[in-house]
C-alpha cells in the first residue's frame, strides 16, 4: 500500500507543479493584453502580434492547466445519480467511467495530437496570418496536456479503486 501511495503521491506531484507553472502563463497574457491595450489606445499604433500571440498563450494555459484541474475536481460533472450512491458505490461508477469514458478519449486524442504535431514540425507550419508565428511548439501542447491527462486519470482511478475495494481514501 505504501508504494501505491507514493505512486499516487508521484502523479498528483506532477499534476500539481506543472498546473502551478502553467498557471504563470496568464501574467504573461495580462502583461501582453495592457501592452496591446495602451499601444492601440494611446499611441494609436495597434501590433500585428498581439492577438495571435495571447490567443495561442490562453489555448497553452487552458491546456497545460488540465491534469492540475482533474486533480483538484475543477471539472464540470454531472452527479444526480452519483450523489445518492455511497462513498464505494460512487468510486465503483468513477472507475467504471474511467475505463470506459475517459481513458479511451484521453489516449485516442494524445495519438491523434501526436501526429497531428509530428506532420506540423515536419513542415515547419506556420500560421498564415501577417505576424505569421510558427505553430509547432504550441500543437505539440496537444499530446503533452493528454499526457498528462493520463497521468492525472491514472492516479484519480488508483484512488478510486482503493475506496471500491478497502473503503478508505487513499
Amino acid at each position: 500500500m505504501n508504494k501505491i501511495r507514493a505512486l499516487v503521491r508521484v502523479l498528483d506531484g506532477i499534476g500539481e507543479g506543472v498546473g502551478k507553472a502553467g498557471a504563470w502563463s496568464l501574467l504573461l497574457v495580462m502583461f501582453i493584453t495592457v501592452f496591446e491595450v495602451i499601444n492601440r489606445r494611446v499611441f494609436n499604433s495597434p501590433s500585428t502580434w498581439s492577438f495571435e500571440t495571447i490567443t495561442m498563450l490562453f489555448g497553452f494555459h487552458f491546456m497545460i492547466v488540465a491534469a492540475y484541474a482533474l486533480l483538484h475536481k475543477s471539472i464540470v460533472s454531472v452527479d444526480l445519480l452519483y450523489a445518492r450512491l455511497s462513498e464505494r458505490h460512487q468510486a465503483m461508477l468513477s472507475v467504471l467511467t474511467y475505463l470506459v469514458f475517459f481513458f479511451p478519449f484521453v489516449i485516442s486524442v494524445m495519438v491523434a495530437g501526436v501526429n497531428f504535431t509530428w506532420y506540423s514540425w515536419s513542415i515547419g507550419e506556420t500560421s498564415n496570418t501577417a505576424f505569421a508565428p510558427v505553430l509547432y511548439p504550441f500543437k505539440a501542447v496537444i499530446p503533452l496536456c493528454f499526457g498528462l491527462l493520463a497521468l492525472q486519470g491514472i492516479s484519480e482511478t488508483i484512488k478510486h479503486l482503493v475506496m471500491a475495494i478497502r473503503g478508505e481514501a487513499l
